[in-house]
C-alpha cells in the first residue's frame, strides 16, 4: 500500500459499530487498529478474524490488528472514536496521553453525556484538547456497513482541508461520506433520533400501525430541528443523512437497538428487563434525560422526548404516556 495521508487509522471501541468502521477503513485501503475493553474481542479478532461477541458471522480482513492497550495506537494517524456517548469521556482520558499533537479525532458515538449535558464535540475538547475533532453521523446499521451494502453518512469538520482528508482514507464507492462544516448539527440528529426511535418501538409494540409511525417520526422530526437549531446546528444539516436520514433508518426498523427497545416497552416489559438481557447500548436510554434537561432550559417544546423521558425514568407509565399525547391540544404544523 502507498504511503499516503492518514494511511493509518486507529478505531477506539471494539463493539459492532467500531467493528464494521475497522471494516471500512482495510476496505478503503488503510492500516487499520482495532481497540477493544474487552480481551475476548481482542483474541477472536486477531486469532479468527471474526467479532463474535458482537458482530457474529461477518468475516474481518485479517490485516485488521486487535489490541487493548492504548500505547499501540501511538501511531495512528486518524482516529476514529467509537466509545458509547457515556463512557467518551473515561475513554477518552485514557487515550489522550498516547495521542500526538493534532491528531484528528473522528467522534463516531451518537448522544450526549448525562452528567453534563454536553455534546460528544465538546466532552472530546476537554479531555483531548490538542486533537483535532470531526463527526461522523448518519443512517447506518453496522451489519450493514460490515457487509459492504451501500451506505452514505455525513462527516462534519471544521477544517474543510482535514474533512477532505478524512472522506479519502475511508470513503469506499460502498460507503459515501458527505463533506459537512457542521459539527453541531451533525451531533444533534444522532442524539436525538435515538430518543424518537424508543418512541416509535412502543408504537410498533402497542401495534398502532403505521399510520401511527410516520406522524410520529414527522413530528419527532420538528422537535429534533426545534432543539438543533436552538444548539446552533444549521436546518439544512438537520434534513440530511445525520438528522432526517438517521432518523428515517431507526424508527423503521427494529435492527435499531433503541426502536427495538421501545417495542418491548410497548410489548408490556420493564425497562430493567429489557435492559438485563443485552449486551449493547442502548444510547436513546440515557440520552432522552440529557436532551429533556437541555429542552428545559431553553424553553423547546418536545412533548414526544418528554413522553419517552417520564416512561424510562419511571414518572410515567407507556399507557398514562400515549394518553396524555394523545389528549394534547390540536394546534397549527410549526
Amino acid at each position: 500500500m502507498a504511503d499516503t495521508p492518514l494511511s493509518r487509522i486507529a478505531v477506539i471501541g471494539g463493539g459492532a459499530w467500531g467493528t464494521a468502521l475497522a471494516s471500512v477503513a482495510a476496505r478503503a485501503g488503510r492500516k487499520v487498529t482495532l481497540w477493544a475493553r474487552e480481551e475476548e474481542v481482542v483474541a477472536a479478532v486477531n486469532k479468527g478474524h471474526e467479532n463474535t461477541p458482537f458482530l457474529p458471522g461477518i468475516t474481518l480482513d485479517p490485516a485488521i490488528r486487535a489490541t487493548s492497550d492504548f500505547a499501540d495506537l501511538a501511531g495512528a494517524e486518524a482516529i476514529l472514536h467509537v466509545a458509547p456517548a457515556q463512557h467518551l469521556r473515561a475513554v477518552t482520558a485514557g487515550l489522550a496521553p498516547h495521542l500526538k499533537s493534532g491528531t484528528p479525532l473522528v467522534l463516531c458515538a451518537k448522544g450526549i453525556e448525562t452528567a453534563s449535558g454536553k455534546l460528544m464535540s465538546e466532552v472530546a475538547r476537554e479531555e483531548a484538547p490538542e486533537a483535532q475533532l470531526a463527526v461522523l453521523s448518519g443512517p447506518s446499521f453496522a451489519a450493514d456497513v460490515a457487509r459492504g451494502l451501500p451506505t452514505a453518512v455525513t462527516l462534519a469538520c471544521a477544517d474543510e482541508t482535514l474533512g477532505a482528508q478524512l472522506v479519502e482514507a475511508i470513503g469506499v464507492p460502498t460507503f459515501r461520506p458527505y463533506l459537512s462544516a457542521d459539527v453541531i448539527g451533525a451531533q444533534i440528529g444522532g442524539a436525538v433520533k435515538n430518543v424518537l426511535a424508543i418512541a416509535c418501538g412502543i408504537v410498533e409494540g402497542k401495534a398502532f400501525g403505521d399510520s401511527a409511525r410516520a406522524a410520529l417520526t414527522a413530528r419527532g422530526f420538528m422537535e429534533m430541528s426545534r432543539f438543533g437549531e436552538a444548539l446552533g446546528a444549521k436546518p439544512a444539516t438537520l434534513k440530511g443523512l445525520s438528522g432526517l436520514g438517521d432518523l428515517i433508518l431507526t424508527c423503521g426498523s427494529r435492527q435499531s437497538r433503541n426502536m427495538s427497545l421501545g417495542f418491548a416497552l410497548g410489548e408490556g416489559k420493564t425497562l430493567e428487563d429489557i435492559l438485563g438481557a443485552r449486551s449493547s447500548v442502548s444510547e436513546g436510554v440515557y440520552t432522552a434525560e440529557a436532551v429533556m434537561r437541555l429542552a428545559a432550559a431553553k424553553g423547546i417544546d418536545m412533548p414526544i422526548c418528554e413522553a419517552v423521558h417520564n416512561i424510562l425514568s419511571g414518572k410515567s407509565g407507556v399507557n398514562d404516556a400515549i394518553a396524555a399525547l394523545l389528549a394534547r391540544p390540536f394546534t397549527s404544523e410549526d
